[in-house]
């Protein structure tokens, strides 16, 4: 008897340790894909793009005000400043692709109107 109540005390101790460690997991596994969102937005050259460095900008201020609210203990708050985060970083990266494809086809267009203009081909659109 006296065996049966201990290891149901055990039990309930390891239970109660692995809750409370797994609680703790679900806040680094967002401020990783945040963090992951903003270095990409950082490789896609998101600060030399005007609009897509605002939101790298708030990326950024959001992850750090994440950690802060982290620190406190207020995990709810942490975790939707995170998932604002990796949006914002997300939202720089689209738009400086946006930018970049937007000059390629610039550049591709001049191209097809010099060869136009060299091979005494009407312009068509303008």
């Amino acid at each position: 008897m006296k065996y049966k109540y201990l290891s149901v005390i055990m039990a309930v101790v390891l239970f109660t340790i692995i809750i409370a460690g797994c609680g703790g997991g679900s806040v680094m596994v967002n401020k990783e894909a945040s963090t992951s969102a903003i270095r990409a937005a950082e490789e896609v050259g998101a600060s030399k793009v005007p609009s897509a460095s605002l939101y790298l900008q708030l990326a950024k201020e959001e992850l750090a005000a994440a950690k802060i609210l982290a620190a406190k203990g207020e995990k709810e708050q942490s975790e939707s400043m995170l998932s604002r985060a990796q949006a914002d970083a997300e939202l720089a990266v689209a738009l400086s692709r946006g930018e970049s494809d937007k000059s390629e086809s610039v550049i591709a267009l001049e191209k097809v109107r010099k060869l136009r203009s060299d091979n005494n081909l009407p312009q068509g659109r303008k």
